[in-house]
């Protein structure tokens, strides 16, 4: 089983949150991730959550090409 530090990848005030809510955040509870920046990926992917973000086709695809990447 993987684990991850919420610590490490969400802003304070969320990392001790349930995972439900946390996929439910706006996008800025990511560490990194600015208010701004989650107005922006609204208004260019339509992304409000951290959910919507991880399900993005976009994400999902650079992630594959990695992947490849890393394979070889």
């Amino acid at each position: 089983m993987t684990s991850i530090d919420l610590g490490k990848v969400l802003d304070k005030a969320w990392a001790d949150k349930p995972l439900a809510d946390v996929l439910a955040a706006p996008v800025a509870a990511l560490k990194g991730v600015s208010d701004r920046d989650g107005e922006l990926l609204k208004e260019a992917f339509g992304v409000e959550t951290v959910a919507d973000l991880a399900d993005l086709k976009y994400v999902r695809w650079a992630q594959a090409l990695a992947a490849l990447g890393a394979a070889k």
